[in-house]
């Protein structure tokens, strides 16, 4: 039981050392959702970046609309009569899964020409790409790693998490090493 603790807490520690990465939910047109009355969606997805791993939910009244997703030449003439996916259960969420623009009509007789489109371009997130080297970097043939003049990241800021005080019984150990931490059993500690 003691050890299961013991390590329940490391996990614990572990995990609020660990920076989350958030996906966000963007709900089309916010609270009047996707309709033909009243939302600007150019307007709406203006001040939003989208990322990959976000989700965008369309809720609309099945019954009158439906969520298209189509191709820039078919957004641009309001057709879907080429549609790559079609919704029509009145609350969609589409998971946004890859970088590049992504185009949503209503395909009602209508509704698209009257604004019920929507364009956006799905950004990769950042930190999740490696750089390319900077130009003039060159690899020794010694086997030394090549040189590119650029410093290492800063070390992730104290959020108290290595610094955090558990009450552990008198058989383990808590070991801290800067933002890093783990436990450790001893034995045969009265």
């Amino acid at each position: 039981m003691t050890m299961a603790l013991a390590l329940a807490t490391a996990f614990l520690i572990i995990l609020l050392a660990t920076p989350a990465a958030y996906a966000t939910q963007y709900v089309v047109g916010d609270s009047a959702g996707w309709t033909n009355f009243g939302v600007d969606y150019s307007t709406w997805a203006s001040g939003k970046t989208f990322s990959v791993g976000d989700t965008l939910v369309f809720n609309y009244d099945g019954s009158t609309h439906k969520v298209a997703e189509v191709s820039q030449s078919d957004y641009n003439s309001c057709s879907a009569s080429n549609a790559l996916k079609t919704y029509s259960d009145g609350s969609t969420t589409i998971p946004l899964s890859k970088a590049g623009s992504m185009y949503f009509i209503c395909p009602t007789a209508g509704h698209c020409s009257s604004g019920m489109q929507l364009s956006i371009n799905v950004a990769t997130p950042s930190g999740s790409t490696t750089p390319a080297p900077p130009s003039g970097s060159t690899t020794p043939s010694s086997g030394t790693p090549p040189t590119t003049g650029t410093a290492s990241p800063p070390p992730p800021a104290n959020n108290g998490a290595a610094t955090t005080f558990c009450n552990i019984k008198q058989s383990e150990t808590f070991h801290s090493l800067g933002s890093q931490s783990y436990m450790h059993a001893i034995k045969d500690i009265p």
